[in-house]
């Protein structure tokens, strides 16, 4: 390996339909399981770099030097570096445009596909987007047992927005949602993404909907239903059903498991509903993070003002996770 500096860019995920749909437990006795999700333009960086001595210096939200790799806390940093046989010499340091734990965004596996990524192109390896998407569930999933889904590894790859499909064998075909321009700009316009302020583990709550999937595999299958019209949709232009279509989602997933949702959550949804949202969910797992609304762009100051949450303005990410800086 030459010594060598690497940024990589990886964007974070907002999803529309069929979250939970993506769980082991369920696409591989109901394949496939289907979500539809965006990639925005906020950003996980990561930066690796040649260090000047035989350690291993990470730096994220605390900052470890360790000797070896067996010796890294950060479970994702250290298994990344086995699976890629890095015994030490290099730092590892990571920034997020949004808080990196709690937001429902998909943070933690879009560091391991940036962290991937970038450990790649420091080896002098390129790396398709659906081997960064295989090798972050393979960490994260079978090495880790990390309970979740396998939706965020691989929209942190791809990028754009994509109708994702999981099978048994944990294969995974991604469809992209074509639009004519015109149509993503009106859809653009009319998504409303607001940040409750709060942060949550998606840990316990995964764990309980994995052992609630057979009980709850009549909405499981709807959710699905609802990703496969949503996406008929969008590809032909026609969002006049978008939101109660996000809505019709929402009232399925908030019964799938305790703490997806909540009274104060709940409150905040239909405060936005009477203040002239079409529909909406919470992104991720539940519990806190951002809420996504669709909802027409007149009525949006209305919706911020009545719920006094914090706007964060995005865009869709087309690229994916990339090597934007190469330094020898």
């Amino acid at each position: 390996m030459k010594d060598r500096m690497i940024i990589s860019r990886t964007p974070l995920r907002i999803t529309f339909t069929g979250g939970g749909t993506d769980l082991p437990a369920y696409f591989c006795a109901n394949p496939p399981g289907r979500v539809l999700s965006a990639a925005i333009d906020k950003y996980i960086h990561v930066t690796v770099n040649k260090k000047f001595d035989n350690k291993i210096r990470v730096s994220y939200s605390v900052t470890e030097i360790v000797d070896n790799v067996d010796q890294i806390v950060h479970p994702s940093v250290r298994e990344a570096l086995r699976l890629l046989n890095i015994d030490g010499g290099i730092e590892i340091v990571s920034i997020s445009d949004i808080p990196s734990r709690g937001t429902g965004l998909g943070s933690s596996s879009t560091f391991l596909v940036g962290l991937l990524n970038a450990l790649h192109a420091y080896r002098g390896e390129f790396v398709s987007a659906d081997e960064l998407g295989r090798e972050a569930v393979q960490v994260e999933r079978r090495i880790l047992r990390e309970p979740g889904g396998l939706q965020d590894q691989y929209m942190a790859a791809f990028g754009g927005m994509q109708m994702l499909e999981f099978y048994p064998d944990w294969s995974v075909r991604n469809s992209p949602v074509i639009m004519k321009e015109e149509y993503r700009e009106a859809l653009m316009e009319n998504l409303l993404l607001l940040y409750t302020g709060r942060e949550r583990s998606s840990t316990s709550i995964h764990e309980n909907q994995s052992k609630a999937v057979a009980y709850n595999e009549k909405m499981y299958n709807k959710m699905k239903d609802l990703t496969m019209k949503l996406f008929g949709k969008l590809s032909s232009g026609d969002l006049n059903e978008v939101g109660r279509i996000m809505d019709a989602n929402w009232q399925l997933k908030k019964e799938l498991a305790d703490g997806i949702s909540d009274p104060e959550i709940d409150r905040l949804y239909n405060l936005a509903i009477m203040n002239g949202a079409l529909g909406g969910k919470l992104i991720g797992a539940g519990g806190g993070g951002f809420l996504l609304f669709y909802a027409p762009k007149e009525m949006q100051p209305g919706i911020v003002s009545s719920l006094g949450l914090r706007k964060v303005d995005f865009k869709i990410d087309f690229q994916g996770s990339r090597i934007v800086f190469v330094g020898e």
